[in-house]
């Protein structure tokens, strides 16, 4: 029984170094190919490594530095993060967090990439070239956030002074608008005034129309109360002539 198992272990030793010896082969092809700088050629001989050793760390750490040389940053971010996972390796795992700390800085994600570079920092407190990276990606940010800080200053100055504007405009339209009544008001009252005025000289027509036709009948009636009254007059002295003629046919008898 225990002859079995060690002939299993020794087969199954046998299998991992043949298969170790494939892997590291198909990596050094994967390095030359990377050293040439044929960066999608050797992203394919380091997957390939993988598909015949699964675990192979180094395999997946060069995987993420063949991604990130074609501007994969998404992916090598992603190959990094779960790479730091599964490292327990302090002096690696500085090199995998830096790498990552890379990935994400090319990819714009500042804060993340900060972040990257202080945990490469903690596994790795000596690393110059993470040391100069970390302070490169707080100096970036702070650029952004002073940069969005004066374009919030500038569009808060841009929405005050349109609103200003429009203030003013609608402060021009609503006087507009007032002296448009107020001229409507204007001409209204004009054209009543006008249309009193005229009703004014009609009446005064009408006066003058009517003047003439009653100065005209109260002459008439004056003319004959003239005539009644000389006729009365002639009358009158008719009777007195009358009067005049009777007393001196009449004798008047003496009183002595």
């Amino acid at each position: 029984m225990k002859k079995t198992a060690l002939l299993i272990f020794i087969i199954l030793a046998g299998f991992v170094t043949v298969y170790g010896q494939k892997e590291r082969k198909i990596i050094r092809k994967g390095n030359g190919m990377y050293e040439k700088e044929a960066f999608d050629k050797s992203e394919i001989m380091y997957r390939k490594a993988l598909d015949v050793s699964p675990l192979s760390k180094d395999s997946e750490f060069n995987l993420g530095d063949a991604l990130f040389k074609q501007g994969k940053y998404e992916e090598s971010a992603k190959q990094f993060q779960e790479l730091a996972t599964k490292e327990t390796n302090s002096e690696k795992l500085g090199a995998i967090y830096h790498n990552l700390g890379n990935s994400l800085l090319m990819n714009n994600k500042l804060e993340e990439s900060i972040e990257a570079y202080k945990q490469a920092l903690k596994k790795s407190p000596n690393d110059m070239a993470t040391k100069y990276n970390l302070a490169y990606a707080q100096n970036k940010l702070k650029q952004q956030q002073d940069q969005k800080s004066q374009q919030n200053k500038d569009q808060n100055k841009d929405n005050k002074d349109n609103k200003d504007n429009k203030d003013k405009q609608d402060q021009k339209d609503q006087d507009k608008k007032d002296q448009n009544k107020n001229d409507q008001d204007k001409d209204q009252k004009d054209k009543k005034n006008s249309d009193d005025k005229k009703d004014q000289q009609k009446d005064k027509k009408e006066d003058k129309q009517q003047q003439p036709q009653q100065t005209k009948l109260s002459k008439e009636a004056a003319d004959r109360i003239l005539k009644s009254i000389e006729n009365d007059e002639k009358k009158v002295q008719q009777k007195i002539k009358e009067a005049q003629a009777k007393k001196k046919k009449v004798k008047v008898k003496k009183n002595w």
